[in-house]
Formats: structure tokens, sequence, C-alpha cells
């Protein structure tokens, strides 16, 4: 038996794909809207087919068979940090799209990522119709909450939902989610203070923040951060969540001391926050973009843990 295979939607820069790639996998098939994600992934994922398009204007049958149907679906519509509007946004009804491509492609497992959100959202009622519309399909389904710092090794505060569904119910009761590891690795494991960065990340003594900064970041240890009520008092030990907004706000990146100033991290410091390995690249994009993809993308290692379960349910 060769490697089982994968159809990706809604992929990003491919940090889900990654994973699955990592542990064995081979994607055969993927697609995003965005056109600066696309160019990413194009950059590091040269054997894979991706269409970047509207998924909803792809016909079923332009999309191979696959073992494995992933996806992380547009996850404003259920994010606390957005507007909470669930179904009722076209970014929401995008989990429909899945659906149809699953009924046509019958993969023998299906793998979404979402905000923690999704399962509260509505009162349990957006998660509840995701779990019927999978079960309609005859999809057995588990799910849990994971933090890339406790289950990933990853100084990251990032809660995410994830959704495993089988076809075949031995090959569900084979499965189950990773347990919580000890988070090992600090903000400094990760990031090296004493490299020189382009002088475009740090703040200068005109910047409207820096001597706030300043003021509060005495020291070179631990990670700030700026938010909606101006520069954040804490020093937090783990990063912050990092956000889509980065690439809209870019004082919306965490901010250290290193040996020659106060500076926002890097899309490449923020990608290692991500789990994703040293020789994966940005190239042909606005720094925003980067900034973007990396608040959208999935903490590798995370779902790394969770596919070599699904690998090993499947081969069993």
């Amino acid at each position: 038996m060769g490697k089982p295979t994968v159809v990706s939607l809604f992929s990003g820069i491919g940090g889900i794909d990654l994973a699955f790639k990592q542990v064995g996998f081979e994607i055969i098939w993927a697609n995003d809207i965005d056109k600066f994600a696309c160019v990413t992934y194009l950059n590091n994922f040269a054997d894979t087919d991706i269409v970047c398009a509207d998924i909803s204007q792809i016909s079923a049958e332009r999309i191979p068979k696959a073992d494995v149907l992933v996806a992380g679906f547009p996850c404003q519509s259920f994010s606390l940090m957005g507007y909470q509007r669930g179904f009722k946004d076209p970014r929401g009804n995008l989990f429909f799209e899945i659906a149809r491509v699953a009924d046509a492609i019958k993969p023998k497992v299906i793998f979404l990522e979402n905000v923690r959100n999704l399962i509260y959202h509505d009162n349990g009622r957006t998660f509840i119709t995701i779990f019927n519309t999978l079960a309609e399909l005859g999809y057995e389904v588990k799910y849990d909450v994971e933090n890339a710092c406790t289950h990933g090794n990853i100084p990251q505060e990032r809660r995410r939902t994830f959704i495993v569904a089988f076809l075949n119910l031995e090959m569900l009761d084979r499965f189950s989610f990773p347990k919580e590891i000890e988070l090992t690795k600090s903000i400094d494991s990760i990031i090296n203070r004493s490299i020189k960065h382009n002088d475009i990340y740090y703040y200068s003594l005109d910047s409207k923040y820096y001597t706030l900064l300043n003021s509060r970041i005495i020291d070179k240890t631990g990670i700030y951060c700026i938010d909606d009520s101006g520069v954040a008092k804490k020093k937090y030990d783990i990063s912050p969540t990092l956000k889509a907004n980065m690439g809209t706000y870019h004082d919306r990146v965490p901010i250290i001391r290193d040996d020659y100033g106060i500076r926002k991290l890097t899309p490449y410091e923020c990608l290692a926050l991500q789990g994703f390995s040293d020789d994966f690249m940005f190239s042909g994009i606005p720094i925003e973009q980067a900034y973007k993809q990396c608040g959208n993308t999935v903490c590798v290692p995370v779902v790394k843990r969770i596919v070599d379960h699904i690998y090993k349910a499947l081969k069993e």
C-alpha cells in the first residue's frame, strides 16, 4: 500500500498539509481563494496541485478522490475576536462546501480545524449542525480543544477545536486524541535576542508607542503585546495568540526587547511560534501578507500529534 492521500480545502499556507506530509501522507490536491496564500503554498509544496479559486465555484468532479479530506475552514464567523455571526456570515456557510466535497469524494477520514469558540457558538447550535451534517454523510465524529502550549510543546497560547470524522466505526474506535504534554520550550528557545534584524522591525524614538514600551519592557525576558487598550501591562512568559490582524495592524505583532532595541517579531519568528521548520519560506509577497498568513495558520506540532493517531487508525 502506498502513502495515504489527502485533499486539502482552505489550505492557506499549508500548515495542516505540512503536518500530514511529515507523518507520511501525500497531499494530492489543494485549494485556497487567497492569491498570496497560494503563492506561499506553491513555494513550499512544489509537488502539490493547488487551485487558487473560490471552492464554491469548483465542480466536485474536478476534485480527486483521497483517503483524507482536510480543511481549516474560515474561522472569523465563529471567533470571539470577530462578530460571531456564524452561519449568517457567508464565510460560515463555507462549511457546507466541505460537506459537498466530502459527499462527492467519500474520504475515509475528515479532519477539520477551527477556533476554540466553534463548539460554544450560538449556544452550541453551530457545532450541532456541523456534527449532524457529518453524521448524515455517514461519518462518526470525535472532537477536542487543544492548546499549542499543552499539546504541541510550543510556547504560544493558542486553543483550537479539532474535529476528526471516520466513515469506519472501527477506525474511529482505534483513534484517540493525544494527551497533554509538558511544555519544555520557552520564548528564548525560539527567539534569538542577540541577532540584529532589519530596522523595519524596531520601534524608533518617534513611534507613538516608544516611550510607553520603553518604560514597560525593562529587560530582555518574556514577550509583550499591544491590544485595544494600548500597550499591555502584562509581560507574557509564552506568546499570546498570533492573530491574522497582525497583517492589518502591524503593532499587533508581539513585541520583545533584544540586544539592539525594542522590536516586533519577524514573520519567520512567528512561523517558528507555529512550529514550522526552518526551511519553510516566504517569497514574492508583501510583509503584511506574511504576518496575516502566520496568524491564519495552525500550530504544526499540535496537528502532527493528532495526525500520528489518524495514521495508526488507518494502518491498523
